[in-house]
């Protein structure tokens, strides 16, 4: 199938992300959001980056504004009706995203790829709110603009023509797309959140200092941010999400969260977010 419009609903950092993704590879966007006032925001937050982009020499003028020129912002779920791809980025919440899926279904054309933007949670319990065979996963990953990757996953519903259609898709976004079956953590996060939970657990126990945590990740292994600081960029709420469901699914105890991420989350320290987390961000 030809996809030529992009719905994306979602207000959040991911969201912006893959509207100016879909905006500079020639897609026409609708971004929705749940209040006109929100989504008006992400608007003028994707001029602001657009601008910045100008300004370092990244982007052309008459470019930026024929990005803005196929990006449209509306509060109405029925605006979607004609978009050949819709991916959402709401809450990481299932019942949340099993309704809108429902909607989504019944608001968008029969055939509408429906996708979810989701890091963990199982593609094939939204999939079966819709239509199962055109539902996927097109995860992208923080920042989108800047990310290469692109997780394309395939429920035990979704047809070859849908993980064709997607592939393509993120293809011509300019990323690069790995394929993977629907399985709670999917690559990046099945392989990514074990290191992580680890490292809030040798800080808890007071093996090693939060710097020097993060320093030794950084120093020995050449990564460019270290455990802890990924925890505060990525949100701690989320991340602990994301181990539930991975805990949810395989009762490997090496998924259960580590007790001081709970914690601190339950004191809403939830990392850059909040200006608060594993680090200070109020100065």
């Amino acid at each position: 199938m030809t996809i030529k419009r992009v719905g994306i609903v979602g207000s959040g950092i991911m969201g912006s992300g893959i509207a100016e993704v879909a905006a500079k590879a020639g897609f026409e966007v609708v971004l929705r959001s749940r209040q006109q006032e929100t989504a008006d925001r992400m608007v003028a937050g994707l001029e602001k980056s657009l601008a910045k982009q100008v300004e370092r020499g990244k982007l052309e003028e008459a470019d930026r504004e024929a990005v803005l020129g196929r990006v449209r912002a509306v509060a109405d779920l029925g605006e979607l009706a004609e978009c050949d791809l819709v991916i959402e980025s709401i809450v990481e919440d299932l019942a949340t995203k099993k309704v809108l899926f429902n909607e989504l279904d019944r608001i968008c054309g029969d055939g509408a790829i429906l996708a979810t933007n989701t890091s963990t949670l199982p593609v094939v319990e939204m999939a079966m709110e819709s239509r199962p065979e055109k539902v996927c996963g097109i995860h992208f990953f923080n920042p989108a603009p800047m990310m290469p990757l692109v997780e394309v996953v395939a429920a035990i519903t979704t047809s070859d023509e849908t993980v064709e259609a997607a592939r393509a898709f993120a293809e011509t976004c300019g990323k690069s797309p790995v394929l993977v079956k629907d399985q709670a953590g999917f690559i990046v996060n099945a392989l990514l959140f074990p290191y992580l939970n680890n490292a809030v657990k040798l800080l808890d126990a007071g093996v090693a200092t939060r710097d020097d945590i993060d320093a030794a990740m950084k120093g020995g292994c050449n990564f460019p941010m270290g455990p802890l600081e990924l925890l505060d960029l990525v949100g701690l709420d989320t991340s602990l999400s994301i181990l539930e469901a991975l805990y949810d699914e395989f009762k490997d105890p090496n998924y259960a969260p580590a007790p001081l991420l709970k914690r601190m989350v339950s004191a809403e320290r939830l990392g850059r977010k909040t200006r608060e987390g594993f680090y200070d961000y109020r100065k």
